[in-house]
């Protein structure tokens, strides 16, 4: 072992062997809401959230326990979620998307409330700046500049006669409504026509499916939020099945068998909200908390989904992914 490992590791069990005898001698568990709109266990969040949070010495069971609470996509039950988790006193909230994190804003005024991430929290309101939080929300935005556009650029570089494209988002929620105008607007510079297929709710795919097929737009892009990442493998199958090349906003579309993804990794964003539950649970402010933003973008090509589909990417896109699926 090299010493600065060894080091490291010294160092991490100086760091929560203090944690968790404080803990265990004042039987203080402190608990932590975990929240979300979408299906329990999608895409790993919670599971890199809990492994982050162990490095800094709090473990399930010992000095921390969980309170989960997630809305299946049925987004009337958030309000009722949220007022569980204040009913049950719990330390702090850490909520994903943004629809989760406005349930629990409505919920609490007190309670610390950690996105991980959310959607847009400066646009949808979760927070007044993000470097001045203010009031008892914090965490990591999923937003970055320009992502309709830069995904349509890929697009249109893979397919440079690109005239017509459908856009896949969820009208209920306010980051993939931004994401959305940005993707008309970056349409507009290009010269391409965009045709909006809203839904809202699992039971809204087929009808929107439908309108795609009924225009024949020539590629298809996803913005990603809780809804559309837990019914990526129906996103994709219809994107194969249609024979469209298809844009999506995480990696976790490409390795359900999607042509491209370019967006945010979001595991790597619950992973580092775990900082910001360390510093509250003690004794940090949320205000006191700046937001962060993305500093890990996946570039992920699926060379099967190319396959499928009878394309063959140009060495330029190769070049610059990060992931290449063969």
């Amino acid at each position: 072992m090299r010493r600065r490992d060894f080091v490291q590791i010294i160092g991490g069990v100086a760091l929560a062997w203090p944690l968790q005898a404080a803990a265990q001698r004042s039987g203080k568990l402190f608990r932590i809401g975990w929240f979300t709109a979408g299906p329990a266990g999608d895409v790993g969040l919670r599971r890199g959230f809990v492994e982050a949070l162990r490095e800094f010495g709090w473990t399930e069971g010992k000095n921390v326990i969980f309170e989960s609470r997630d809305a299946e996509n049925r987004l009337d039950r958030l309000p009722a979620l949220a007022a569980e988790l204040v009913r049950l006193k719990v330390d702090v909230i850490v909520a994903t998307g943004t629809l989760a994190p406005l349930a629990a804003k409505e919920a609490t005024s007190t309670i610390p409330i950690v996105m991980a991430p959310a959607g847009d929290p400066l646009g949808s309101g979760l927070v007044s700046s993000l470097a001045h939080p203010r009031g008892n929300v914090t965490g990591l935005s999923l937003m970055a500049p320009d992502l309709g556009g830069k995904r349509l650029e890929l697009l249109k570089e893979l397919l440079p006669g690109l005239s017509r494209v459908a856009v896949l988002w969820n009208a209920a929620n306010p980051y993939a409504a931004n994401v959305f105008r940005e993707t008309e607007r970056a349409a507009q510079t290009l010269g391409i026509e965009v045709q909006s297929l809203e839904v809202r709710g699992p039971d809204d795919f087929d009808t929107a499916f439908d309108a795609a097929t009924a225009k024949h737009p020539e590629g298809l892009i996803t913005v990603e939020d809780p809804l559309t990442v837990s019914n990526r493998q129906r996103i994709v199958d219809f994107a194969a099945a249609s024979r469209l090349p298809a844009v999506h906003g995480v990696r976790e579309f490409t390795q359900a068998g999607g042509l491209i993804a370019y967006g945010a990794n979001l595991v790597d964003l619950a992973r580092r909200a775990a900082t910001y539950v360390d510093k509250i649970l003690r004794g940090a402010k949320p205000a006191d908390l700046p937001v962060q933003q993305p500093t890990k973008f996946d570039f992920a090509i699926n060379l099967r989904a190319a396959k499928a589909l009878g394309l063959t990417f140009p060495p330029s896109l190769l070049a610059r992914a990060d992931e290449v699926i063969e």
